[in-house]
């Protein structure tokens, strides 16, 4: 027991002060409440642009034969006459990336911007509607016995309402803006995790602790629900939040016709080889066959048999190169999005939103789609449960028709009542 109660007292080692920026500023990693979720910035755009593209097989390849047409013994044509097209496809595919990373991250920025400033330990005001921008500590609000009501569809996809409610203290005691103004409790808590349904603390206020759990807490990413006004206290800011807790590492996504095509180069390539190997071997023996005949040519030849068979497989090798074309995909990649934002047939009239493609690659994404998983009910029928007919007693009720049914054409699973 003893162990517990020390393990359980050396986990509260999060300290939060209210209003008192200078006290939380010493201990906090993640202080304010900014967050950059931009895939690229100033410096890592080229680098990591590269990177990905040169995880695509085919460019390896076209990079390969390129080196190869630097050298005049075996060059068929101009190195840059494959150089230039392959730089354009890297600039369109860059280019694409980056207007998309572009608008993923402007679609966020607004909540972003607005509450950048916010810090640890910082009070803060919210309205029905309003999105909760940082992990807080309810401590009032206009509910009766202060509850909130929060909707946590951007965190867990549910569209039911959840409830929340303020310690009983804050309750009681914060009733003006003023006494919100001169609040000066302690919170402490367990270390930043990203476990969504678990707090653990308690609030230090006037000489007395006050036990906190999870249903106090309103996380980021909530919307405020049928609540005019609520107030809390910033515990978690920035990355340290539970939501960004949860967001792992983001891995570049490869669709199976990707993973397709390199395959395919890689088989391309290995039939060219040994294409390449076999013309070579039979230039091998033709050639000595040749020179045996035909002594007299001898000398005009500066290589030996050995090094003109090795020149002559690199030959072939960049002679039958062509047979991997350089395809032009992305323009209609592109093409594709514009038509998708265009689509009449995807146009939501309730909310008057047309669809909208933000990746110019989602159609190639959306192709690969196989099966759609469903965990509950709410997902197909958009929690709007309507009424559409019941039996009762052999009578039909709803529908286009009432109509009733003879004892023996009763299901067995008929509602009866």
């Amino acid at each position: 027991m003893h162990n517990a109660l020390l393990a359980l007292a050396l986990a509260f080692t999060w300290e939060v002060k209210a209003n008192s920026r200078a006290f939380n500023s010493q201990f906090k990693t993640s202080f304010l409440n900014v967050i950059h979720t931009a895939k690229y910035n100033v410096f890592s755009f080229l680098p990591l642009s590269l990177y990905e593209q040169f995880h695509r097989v085919s460019n390896l390849y076209f990079l390969f034969i390129i080196i190869l047409q630097g050298f005049p013994e075996i060059s068929t044509l101009p190195w840059f006459t494959l150089f230039a097209p392959l730089v354009c496809l890297l600039t369109i595919r860059a280019t694409r990336d980056l207007v998309d990373d572009i608008v993923s991250v402007a679609g966020g920025r607004g909540l972003g911007r607005k509450w950048e400033n916010l810090c640890v330990g910082d009070l803060v005001c919210l309205h029905r509607d309003n999105i909760v921008p940082a992990d807080l500590l309810l401590l009032a609000s206009t509910e009766p016995s202060s509850l909130c009501y929060v909707e946590t569809a951007d965190i867990d996809g549910e569209t039911n309402l959840k409830f929340r409610q303020a310690p009983p203290v804050t309750h009681l005691e914060l009733t003006s803006i003023r006494n919100m103004a001169s609040f000066q409790g302690k919170v402490v808590c367990e270390e930043p995790n990203s476990r969504m349904h678990h707090f653990v603390g308690c609030l230090e206020w006037n000489g007395r602790k006050h036990p906190l759990d999870s249903g106090n807490m309103l996380l980021r990413g909530c919307r405020v629900r049928n609540t005019d006004t609520c107030y809390g206290i910033v515990i978690y800011a920035g990355f340290d939040t539970k939501i960004m807790k949860n967001c792992g590492r983001i891995h570049q996504k490869r669709t199976k016709i990707d993973r397709l095509m390199n395959k395919l180069v890689m088989l391309i390539f290995v039939s060219l080889v040994l294409i390449s190997m076999a013309l070579s071997f039979g230039f091998w023996f033709k050639v000595r066959e040749f020179k045996a005949k035909h002594h007299y040519v001898s000398s005009k030849h500066l290589y030996s048999v050995a090094a003109e068979t090795f020149l002559i497989f690199w030959g072939f090798l960049t002679q039958l190169s062509v047979m991997v074309p350089m395809a032009m995909v992305e323009f209609i990649y592109l093409g594709n999005s514009i038509f998708i934002n265009w689509d009449v047939q995807m146009y939501h009239a309730p909310q008057d939103e047309p669809a909208k493609a933000r990746s110019t690659s989602l159609n190639d994404q959306l192709g690969q789609v196989e099966y759609i998983f469903s965990d509950k009910t709410g997902t197909l029928t958009q929690n709007v449960m309507t009424f559409k007919k019941c039996c009762i007693g052999g009578v039909i009720y709803g529908g286009s028709q009432a109509s009733a049914l003879r004892p023996h054409q009763r299901s067995p699973g008929a509602l009866r009542c």
